[in-house]
């Protein structure tokens, strides 16, 4: 068990790796700048290397001859940075106008002339010239003078959600999923959210005020840290349509409801099984495509490292696809130039699952993204050789080099018989539930040293050369036969760096015409199938303890929809075990119970309460009437807005709830699929924050406080304690954060807002709009959640969104923001002078980021 946990933890470590930005200094000399770069007044800095002769020698198998000096020369030039402007943001046409009526004309004169005449500019093939180019890296933009307004306005507006900042190549997966309003989507390997963030730009992007689209976002990664980053990076959408996951991607649950009870209790008007009408498989990888952002990969970078994880692609690419609605589509795609981790792993998808599956030809969308076609052979790297069929690998390499890294995906009986053998232990391991989760053993622990699964080998490898040792060297030779795929592989499509100044990535959309069974498991399985019983202990016995299990008998088991592994036994297993252990618990309680009386009844109330997976809050459904019935009264919530079934806590003691979350009916039905089917999903966020509980020495009637984030969904249906103010009172109040009735310009709304109930109100700007009675539901409408004190008016927004806020009003009003006058005593900030009568705002503050992060989503109790 220790061991099994072991390698999980190298899985994840290696999961890591593969994606993160690794611009890191070596710590044995001060960081460097860019690669290139040196440091004035600094003798001992040196820049990375951007040298490998094994990448070198790898890649000159693939990039065209006559191409190669412009290719290796453009990985060695820093990479330019770029962003998206979130289309569904209420200001993206301002920032559209300011980008293209400001900065872009400062910057080409403020610039120099080495960064050409285009120093930003809009990408032409991402649709409405919504992602944006600059001629300039990341580490240039923090260091010249003349780009620092620039760089503060990219920092902010990234910061409030209203851009992203990405790689450009980054940007391209999703819009090849074709993406419509009513879509279930899956991003499997989903942190740190960029992508993920751009599929709910896309949902949400037409929607209307007030209103939520159907579609829904499944977000998962296998890493709680990882998910906690992509839990920060989507807060800045605030949505309602989104639940992010923590599962091992090529292992996510199955809920089917069939397998749980019987057709007659189940409500055919009801969700019965979670599938995606759209799927993202961005999958781990070596990551070789961004050595221009990292170029620490020129030092790490060994042929292993694809080896490594193609298995591991496979599966999860299988996964997905048994997840996928007939008529779906799933995008495959990696950050790597390797065929091993690109092209052969979509030939294997359809090599499994035949005439279901098709992979398209989508050359005709985006025609202004430069891309070239997949490859159709390769020869596979391994221990110094080249191997142009899996036939020449050496005996002892076949556990490793499998023939699905081969373009035919053909190998001899041998190693069939050896991978049969290894899959049926990966079967056995994938019936263990959350254990069994954290134990499976992959192949990435190849990955980073090297291809072999024993640490001594490892260590003899030359990862720079890529040599065998010297002992194996009259088993290596370099194989002279090559073979083509059968596969229309020049469908998929390569981004190379050279071709549009970017990083490298490929993509592949498949689309599933029918749903994968056993008729259509391929010949080489049933020969598999064939292979007597009493071989399989000696096959068992002879690899030992370094067995490395392989993709190919995942077929008959993975590969069908209604699998018994993913859905029924699995799942059935899972609840034996969490009964069993139930149960223990309850005696254990039972016994505390007799021996402290009511200790007892509190540990079988706080084991109640923890939820199927450890160290996760459980999500409730908030049915507290009284509770509603206060909140929808004292805010005059219009009956037009659901409420019933769509709040959720974390926290099933309702009197101690801080956090209310609004979910969207798409979200709603996954829930109670998933509480019937025994909780299979480990959700670690999911829904839009709403209301929050908030103390006050006024006596407030209403104990929870709007958020800002469900503001925007719930105002045009607010009829009580909400105010209309012009828009210089509207700036006082941002710039000034707390103002006394007597001292707003217009007298009337002073009173106004000191008739108001104690407690929370929203301030909604008037400017622009002659009938106050449509301003609600008006998409422009400008609104913000504020505390009604004894004498003053507060703002509940956290100063970095209010300065946002404020510049935004400003520029549409032509306001001029004067400096702050500490010496006037009506002009009142937060902190300084006589506190606002809201009670304890910095501990209560929800809007920060800081607390965010440190425990997202869960009640902190």
């Amino acid at each position: 068990m220790g061991g099994g946990r072991k390698r999980g933890r190298t899985q994840r470590r290696h999961f890591k790796q593969g994606r993160e930005n690794v611009w890191k200094h070596n710590p044995q000399r001060p960081p460097a700048g860019e690669a290139g770069e040196g440091r004035e007044g600094n003798p001992s800095w040196q820049p990375f290397a951007t040298e490998n002769p094994a990448f070198e020698e790898y890649y000159k198998q693939i990039i065209p001859e006559e191409e190669w000096d412009d290719f290796i020369s453009m990985l060695r030039k820093p990479l330019p940075a770029t962003f998206r402007i979130n289309a569904s943001c209420q200001f993206f046409q301002d920032i559209c106008s300011q980008l293209e009526n400001d900065f872009r004309k400062s910057l080409e004169t403020e610039v120099s002339d080495e960064h050409g005449e285009d120093a930003i500019r809009p990408l032409p093939w991402y649709p409405g010239n919504l992602a944006w180019h600059l001629n300039f890296s990341r580490m240039q933009l923090r260091r010249n003078q003349a780009l620092e307004s620039f760089h503060e306005f990219l920092k902010r507006e990234n910061e409030v959600g209203n851009i992203t900042r990405q790689e450009a190549v980054s940007m391209v997966p999703p819009l090849f999923l074709n993406v419509q309003p009513d879509h279930h989507i899956l991003d499997m390997c989903a942190a740190p959210g960029s992508k993920t963030f751009q599929l709910l730009e896309m949902i949400h992007q037409s929607t209307k005020p007030g209103l939520l689209p159907n579609a829904l976002v499944v977000a998962n990664d296998v890493d709680v840290q990882r998910c906690n980053l992509l839990i920060h990076q989507t807060k800045r959408m605030c949505t309602a349509n989104l639940i992010v996951t923590n599962h091992e991607a090529q292992n996510f649950p199955g809920c089917n409801l069939a397998k749980f009870c019987s057709e007659t209790c189940m409500d055919e008007a009801k969700l019965q099984r979670l599938e995606f009408d759209r799927v993202l498989c961005d999958v781990p990888c070596s990551g070789d495509g961004t050595v221009r952002k990292a170029p620490d990969m020129w030092r790490k970078w060994n042929a292993g490292m694809g080896n490594g994880l193609h298995r591991l692609q496979v599966e999860i690419a299988m996964r997905g696809m048994g997840l996928l609605k007939v008529g779906g589509r799933m995008v495959y795609s990696t950050c790597s130039m390797n065929p091993v981790e690109n092209e052969a792993v979509v030939a294997e998808i359809l090599r499994r699952c035949g005439d279901s599956v098709e992979l398209l030809d989508v050359s005709s969308e985006l025609p202004e993204l430069a891309r070239r076609p997949g490859l159709s052979t390769w020869k596979v790297r391994d221990r110094g050789s080249w191997f142009g069929v899996h036939e020449d690998v050496p005996r002892y390499r076949k556990s490793v080099i499998s023939p699905s890294m081969f373009p035919s995906g053909k190998g001899s009986k041998d190693i069939e018989v050896n991978t049969d053998v290894l899959d049926a232990d990966m079967k056995d391991s994938t019936d263990m539930g959350e254990e069994g989760e954290q134990e499976r053993n992959t192949a990435i622990d190849d990955s980073n040293n090297g291809d072999s699964a024993k640490t001594e080998e490892k260590t003899e490898v030359d990862c720079e050369s890529g040599e065998a040792p010297t002992r194996y060297k009259k088993l290596n030779s370099t194989s002279t036969r090559t073979e083509h795929s059968d596969y229309p592989l020049h469908r998929c499509m390569r981004i190379v760096p050279h071709d549009q100044n970017s990083g490298a990535f490929f993509i592949a959309v498949l689309h599933k015409h029918s749903p994968l069974n056993e008729n259509q498991v391929v010949d080489w399985v049933k020969s598999e199938q064939s292979i007597p019983e009493d071989k399989t202990g000696k096959l068992e016995k002879d690899l030992g303890s370094d067995k490395v299990s392989s993709e190919e008998n995942i077929v008959p088991q993975q590969v069908v929809d209604n699998t018994n592994v993913v859905d029924g036994e699995q799942n059935g297993d899972m609840d034996s075990k969490s009964s069993k252990d139930k149960s223990s618990e309850d005696a254990k309680v039972i016994v505390d119970e007799a021996e402290k009386g009511q200790a007892g009844t509190r540990d079988r109330r706080r084991q109640q309460n923890q939820g199927r997976w450890r160290g996760v809050d459980p999500v409730i459904f908030f049915k507290d009437e009284v509770t509603i019935k206060s909140i929808v009264s004292f805010y005059g919530i219009k009956d037009s807005f659901p409420l019933e079934g769509h709040l959720v806590t974390r926290n099933p003691d309702t009197s101690h709830v801080k956090r209310i979350y609004y979910v969207s009916k798409s979200v709603q039905d996954v829930l109670e699929l998933n509480i019937k089917v025994g909780e299979r999903l480990k959700i670690t966020s999911l829904g839009l924050k709403i209301f929050e509980r908030q103390s006050s020495k006024d006596g407030s009637p209403c104990t929870f406080r709007l958020s800002s984030e469900g503001l925007p969904l719930l105002l045009p249906y607010i009829t009580k304690q909400i105010l209309y103010a012009s828009a210089i009172d509207f700036q006082h109040l941002l710039q000034y954060r707390t103002i006394k009735f007597p001292d707003f310009v217009d007298a009337k709304f002073g009173e106004e807002a000191s008739a108001l109930l104690p407690g929370c109100c929203v301030v909604v700007l008037r400017e622009g709009h002659q009938d106050i009675g449509s301003i609600a539901t008006d998409p422009s409408a400008i609104a913000i959640v504020c505390w009604k004190g004894k004498t003053n008016l507060c703002v509940m927004l956290s100063p970095l969104d209010g300065k946002e806020l404020l510049e935004r009003i400003s520029l549409r009003f032509g306001l001029k923001i004067p400096k702050l006058d500490k010496e006037k005593p009506n002009q009142e900030v937060t902190g300084s002078g006589e506190q606002p009568d809201c009670a304890n705002e910095a501990d209560d503050q929800p809007e920060s980021k800081a607390s965010d992060m440190e425990i997202p989503d869960a009640e902190a109790e």
